[in-house]
């Protein structure tokens, strides 16, 4: 009887098994973390992929004589670079508006990207989350006016 409780009071003082229970609980933890950085970062490139697309298209859109010139070479710049931005699918990125402001002379482009089927909007929703639709502009003065 007496070793039997030496035994029980040596397996309650062992700490070999520590490290196991430790990791057992912070190991959840911790994907969940990293999935959330992994896809949260995904989403902030497309988001900055977006933006350097909006204002390549309207470096390249100021060279054009008139307004529907401007769109063509805007389209055409959104074209030949989306493929270079591997998280940006084409049929998803829209342009909503290229024009010249009447009264600042500026060139705007705009666009528009569904980015809802993104592994961002899948997760729980125990934290704020980005706009579904992403949404930049950039514009440029025409002319030294």
């Amino acid at each position: 009887m007496i070793a039997r409780a030496f035994d029980s009071v040596r397996l309650i003082a062992c700490r070999k098994a520590t490290a196991a229970v430790e990791f057992a609980i912070i190991f959840p933890i911790f994907l969940l973390l990293l999935f959330g950085l992994i896809s949260f970062g995904a989403y902030l490139a497309v988001v900055h992929g977006i933006q350097q697309l909006a204002a390549e298209a309207t470096r390249a859109a100021i060279a054009g004589l008139s307004d529907s010139e401007r769109v063509t070479l805007a389209t055409g710049n959104i074209a030949a670079n989306a493929p270079s931005y591997p998280l940006i699918e084409m049929d998803r990125l829209t342009l909503t508006q290229a024009s010249t402001d009447p009264t600042t002379h500026n060139f705007s482009v705009t666009l528009s990207y569904d980015a809802s089927d993104m592994f961002v909007f899948s997760l729980p929703r125990f934290v704020p989350m980005p706009p579904a639709t992403i949404v930049r502009s950039a514009s440029i003065q025409r002319g030294g006016y």
